[in-house]
């Protein structure tokens, strides 16, 4: 669903507040997170033994080696759900090249300074290419290393070349997680909330995503 079609005041939403996301949206976003999750800590436990109490605390070595490819499938569906709701939406325009280029007014909290953004901003449109991309690499990595068994001796480097893609896709992804967490957290109050509730009070919107704000309250669009 496109922020064009986007109803501004549906009976559920308190008056005075836009609704950001719909049950839809906000039900792909969790469980992409939860998938998500899962693989990270599994992910890590399998990457040094130092972390592999964590596949302890999830059941066993052997339950999390079964489970984490078929949650990373898991994953992958909500990747291409998510695709299939946002992507006209994470288009990369000029404005956000403006807003990149005033990142560090954004994150010293200096609004006023920074371009007026769309429903997504840059940062947001940037780490959702960012996981979409890395989704691929570690599903192709992957099944690689799912069934090796189908890899021919003689070109075993692919499996090596597997691993390290697999590790290094996941070191990006990981990355890019705990920014977007930080930043839906604690550096912009209410993005948490929002994917929480589904809703968001007229001025946050208004401050935020301006360009998105305008549009679903029927506004002249902003320069």
């Amino acid at each position: 669903m496109s922020s064009e079609a986007m109803p501004l005041s549906p009976a559920s939403v308190p008056a005075g507040e836009i609704q950001r996301y719909t049950f839809q949206e906000r039900l792909c976003h969790w469980f992409s997170a939860l998938t998500y999750v899962y693989c990270l800590l599994t992910g890590l436990a399998f990457y040094t033994p130092y972390l592999f109490w964590i596949a302890v605390l999830l059941g066993s070595g052997a339950t999390s080696r079964f489970w984490h490819p078929i949650v990373g499938l898991g994953f992958l569906v909500s990747i291409l759900w998510m695709h299939s709701l946002w992507r006209r939406d994470m288009t990369i325009s000029g404005k956000d090249k403006q807003w990149l280029d005033q990142v560090n007014n954004y994150a010293t909290n200096r609004d006023n300074l920074v371009p007026p953004q769309d429903r997504f901003n840059a940062g947001q449109k940037l780490f959702y290419w960012v996981m979409f991309w890395g989704t691929i690499l570690l599903l192709i990595s992957g099944l690689l290393m799912w069934f090796p068994e189908y890899i021919s001796f003689r070109v075993a480097w692919i499996r090596s070349l597997a691993v390290l893609t697999h590790e290094c896709a996941a070191l990006i992804t990981i990355g890019a997680f705990i920014i977007h967490v930080y930043m839906g957290l604690f550096l912009v109050p209410g993005s948490g909330r929002a994917m929480v509730r589904g809703h968001v009070p007229a001025a946050w919107a208004r401050v935020h995503h301006r360009l998105w704000y305008d549009r679903v309250a029927g506004k002249p669009s902003s320069t």
